[in-house]
């Protein structure tokens, strides 16, 4: 793909992206003319491109969807439901080009534009003819304003690249049909309205200078290199640091001792830099979860479409941030929780019309930040989950033994084993019982964890916790039977003194903290280890709270976590290098969460 190709298209996709949350909001609110007008130049602009860049299909379904909106904007056609759907089957084909585009087809070999879309486009447009004739502001004087300045001026006010400009310069001269906004409907200028004029004035004022770009656009690549670089140089400054520390116990006079001043003070604005390029760094990997939230309204209505369900998606939190690479693994998870939810979930309208809670449900998509972690909830005021009818389905299958899931934080955890589903009857929607499995694999796969709470006709949430970024975490050091481990501190919640003997509950040891009964696990005794005289306890702060008793610690630490690929180890999902150079295990958020209990084990008969 040629550079001026992969730059259309980039920009094209970022376009039909807003365009599908446009469309929605316009399904909401269907006299929004700034969502009309945003509409009209989302395609206006993509047939430009798609036109200079030889892609008849883009062009044939854009220009169709051009006079949809156009007719829209100006009252001629009213936004009823098939014109949305037209809008969003014309964005979906165009958004299908070009990502066949970006993953390496050829322009020539994109297909046409389906009779089915050009149908209901057509469809849509002819409402026009019955439409009750409305008072319509006169708009496309202003929109096409920019049609009528220079061919030659190939960019917009804002400094972007004018497609249909280019397209319109290397095309022989009356071959072109009269560009679409100028035909558009023209008004009489004693009715045009003061703010269409003043609209039509600033479009047709010349393109004086080029406005700077304070943005660019780099290779995740290249950044991710760029991450690594930075992340290993703040451990290269800290093992410095170390080795420095050591020798200040060495006694140096003269000459000597005036270079290890200097020493000292070049590495440590050596180290500060380091530590500002890794911040730097962090921070254009971050993006908010609106990027990823975006894509979800118009699967949730199609979907309840589908079933026959009245469903409102509620959105919150979008502007949170979190690292990229989260963000792009969410996706899948998250179409899954939301599937499910619906299906599940939800109820029929009959059901639903039987219990007290309003017509309309409500599917809540929602995130926050907490400390260093990234919160996501989803959650539905549906018929919620029966923790006995999980597992009676679960050993009808076979799936666990009698003596297992007893409680009901453990029944609500066997719909993330692989193969459970409490349908009868898989369908397109669900029921082949690998849904959740795939959620908790995604989540744990980025050292995160899920919980779920469900009352039963009330409703069902889960909630997913993240590192907010992922290659740099802040971690407490502790040792045990000798071995150095380290515990993400999003967990940690205070260290507390271990005395030599402890009460017993069942025959566990348990210690009061703060006047509660906390059960006291050694990590050596989890992890396998020799066992050693545990003096301290880690507080962990995980839905039910413990006390995790290892040999000492050795403070805390934001390390570079390498994933562990060759080997699967219970409880450990990276390694790092500490300060001093010395191999670090670091141990699962979600083992820490989950009660340190080994995963083979836990469902075990």
């Amino acid at each position: 793909m040629d550079d001026m190709l992969k730059d259309f298209v980039v920009e094209a996709l970022d376009l039909a992206t807003n365009v599908e949350e446009h469309l929605l909001s316009l399904e909401r609110h269907p006299d929004d003319t700034d969502t009309l007008n945003a509409l009209f130049r989302s395609f206006h602009t993509i047939k430009g491109g798609a036109g200079f860049m030889n892609l008849p299909a883009i062009v044939s379904a854009c220009h169709l969807t051009e006079n949809l909106f156009d007719g829209l904007r100006t009252g001629k056609v009213p936004v009823t439901p098939t014109a949305i759907e037209a809008g969003l089957q014309a964005s979906g084909f165009v958004g299908d080009q070009l990502k066949q585009l970006a993953n390496g087809a050829a322009p020539e070999a994109l297909p046409a534009m389906p009779e089915a879309l050009k149908d209901i486009l057509t469809q849509a447009i002819e409402g026009k003819a019955t439409a009750p004739t409305a008072a319509a502001p006169a708009t496309a004087p202003a929109q096409s304003a920019p049609d009528a300045a220079t061919p030659s001026a190939s960019t917009l006010p804002g400094g972007d690249l004018d497609w249909e400009a280019l397209y319109r310069a290397v095309v022989p001269a009356g071959t072109l049909p009269a560009p679409q906004a100028a035909a558009a409907a023209p008004a009489a200028p004693a009715t045009v309205t003061p703010i269409a004029k003043a609209a039509a004035e600033d479009g047709a004022k010349p393109v004086i200078a080029q406005v700077k770009e304070d943005t660019i656009r780099i290779d995740a690549i290249k950044l991710d290199a760029l991450l690594e670089v930075a992340g290993e140089s703040v451990q290269a400054a800290n093992q410095a640091a170390v080795l420095l520390e050591k020798l200040a116990q060495f006694k140096f006079e003269g000459q000597a001792a005036a270079l290890m001043s200097t020493l000292a003070e070049t590495l440590a604005r050596a180290s500060r830099y380091s530590t500002e390029l890794q911040r730097a760094t962090l921070s254009t990997r971050m993006q908010p979860v609106g990027r990823l939230f975006q894509k979800f309204p118009r699967l949730v209505r199609e979907l309840a479409r589908d079933l026959g369900k009245d469903v409102d998606l509620v959105i919150e939190g979008a502007e949170t941030e979190v690292d990229r690479v989260v963000v792009d693994s969410l996706y899948d998870p998250l179409v899954h929780m939301l599937r499910n939810a619906l299906d599940h979930g939800i109820e029929t309208a009959d059901e639903r019309a039987a219990t007290p809670k309003a017509a309309k449900a409500t599917i809540r998509l929602k995130a926050w930040q907490e400390g260093s972690s990234v919160m996501i909830e989803v959650s539905d005021d549906g018929k919620g989950m029966d923790p006995d009818r999980l597992r009676t389905k679960a050993l009808s299958k076979g799936l666990i033994g009698d003596n297992a899931a007893q409680t009901k934080e453990e029944a609500l955890q066997l719909i993330f084993l692989p193969g459970f589903s409490t349908k009868e009857v898989a369908s397109s929607v669900s029921g082949r019982g690998v849904g959740m499995d795939v959620v908790k694999t995604a989540v744990e796969k980025h050292r995160g964890a899920i919980r779920i709470d469900s009352e039963l006709g009330e409703g069902t949430r889960f909630t997913i916790r993240l590192p907010i970024e992922l290659s740099i975490v802040p971690t407490m050091l502790v040792r045990t039977s000798g071995a150095l481990l380290a515990m993400p501190m999003a967990v940690v919640q205070r260290v507390v003194e271990l005395p030599e003997e402890f009460a017993e509950v069942g025959g566990a040891p348990v210690l009061r903290d703060q006047g509660r009964p906390l059960a006291v696990r050694s990590l050596a005794e989890i992890l396998g280890y020799e066992p050693c005289r545990e003096k301290v306890g880690i507080v962990i702060a995980a839905p039910h709270p413990y006390i995790l008793a290892v040999e000492g610690v050795d403070g805390t630490a934001d390390l570079v976590i390498k994933p562990l690929t060759a080997i699967a180890v219970p409880g450990v999902n990276g390694t790092a290098r500490s300060a001093e150079g010395e191999l670090v295990l670091v141990i699962s958020l979600a083992f820490l969460l989950d009660g340190c209990k080994i995963l083979s084990n836990r469902l075990a008969a």
